[in-house]
């Protein structure tokens, strides 16, 4: 009489597993709803991407510095409140604008090309494509026009209805700032050193402001010295367009071999004490493990790339806003009325 009653239990703890498993997938499958997904436009605006890459290109045409500006929105965006589009837009009344930040107000640009972008996808699909996953395309896209790797960006973030100037502030590294500060502010955002020194590596292309880094060419430690990781020669040679005093918006290449081009020079500029910047630099001279991606890095270009794509997607997925959270801004310099 015993074996009937084995059975029963037997069933019940069968459909309890089975009532569990149902669950979880249930529960797997709500989570996927509201996560990034490189399909996110496929039926919805399934020519956002082609749009996109066209209005980089051209911009890009236009002016090559571009694609390092554009890659850079990207990152400022995501560091200050999360990947939510906030650092397109304007002060209002009630709101400063990330763009007064410290480390945007003078060198921040490409938001003319957003605006035109977000307007072309408007009049193909209303309403749809938010700012947040344009900075996420356009990065990617710039990279690529650059020489630069390429990789699936995933898709679904909603914007922000307002902006966090503090935390632009606050979030984003600056050009002086010390090691410790940088590997900490990039920990903060759920990325290792390893995303660090990858990430970094997009100053392969761009330029820095005299400003940023005069101060290690004529007053490093405070007694009119030069820094002592700088080269030189190389100093010497920036010397000549960035005085001690005034020229503080003269413009120069972060990689001085190959400015327009996305490759490992820069971690093989730092191996030789030449990082324009201060915040460059120190990836190679104030840590061990450091040092070591600066020089597997600069000894395998492949590597670099690969780990920049995986890095730059895991960037992509700081705090995005999902599901109903946020908006879709149908301009990107303001919030919907």
């Amino acid at each position: 009489m015993a074996r009937p009653t084995v059975y029963i239990v037997f069933a019940q703890i069968f459909l309890v597993t089975l009532f569990h498993l149902g669950m979880s997938s249930q529960t797997k499958e709500c989570t996927s709803t509201v996560s990034l997904t490189p399909q996110f436009y496929d039926k919805s605006c399934p020519k956002a991407q082609a749009i996109v890459q066209s209005f980089v290109a051209k911009a890009y045409s236009d002016d090559p510095r571009m694609a390092a500006s554009l890659l850079r929105l990207h990152f400022h965006d995501c560091f200050a409140n999360g990947c939510d589009g906030s650092l397109l837009l304007d002060s209002t009344g009630t709101m400063e604008s990330e763009k007064r930040s410290i480390s945007n107000v003078d060198s921040a640009r490409g938001f003319e090309i957003i605006d035109d972008i977000k307007s072309s996808l408007e009049n193909e699909c209303p309403q749809t494509v938010s700012c947040a996953d344009i900075l996420a395309l356009v990065a990617k896209d710039a990279t690529v026009m650059t020489g630069g790797p390429s990789w699936k960006v995933y898709l679904g973030r909603r914007d922000a209805r307002e902006a966090n100037l503090i935390a632009s502030n606050n979030n984003i590294p600056i050009a002086s700032s010390t090691f410790q500060t940088i590997v900490t502010k990039f920990n903060d955002q759920g990325l290792d050193l390893t995303d660090l020194v990858a990430l970094l590596g997009g100053h392969t292309i761009g330029n820095s402001r005299c400003k940023s880094f005069r101060m290690r060419l004529y007053n490093h430690s405070g007694n009119s010295d030069l820094d002592q990781t700088l080269n030189k020669n190389y100093a010497s040679v920036l010397q000549q367009g960035c005085p001690s005093s005034g020229g503080d918006q003269n413009l120069f290449a972060l990689d001085y071999v190959t400015p327009n081009k996305f490759d490992n020079q820069y971690f093989k500029n730092l191996m030789t004490f030449k990082g324009l910047l201060s915040s460059d630099e120190v990836l190679y001279t104030k840590s061990q493990d450091s040092q070591k991606l600066v020089k597997l890095y600069g000894a395998n270009e492949e590597l670099f790339f690969q780990q920049f794509a995986k890095s730059m997607v895991k960037m992509g997925n700081i705090s995005p806003l999902t599901g109903t959270n946020g908006e879709i801004r149908r301009i990107c310099r303001r919030v919907n009325n």
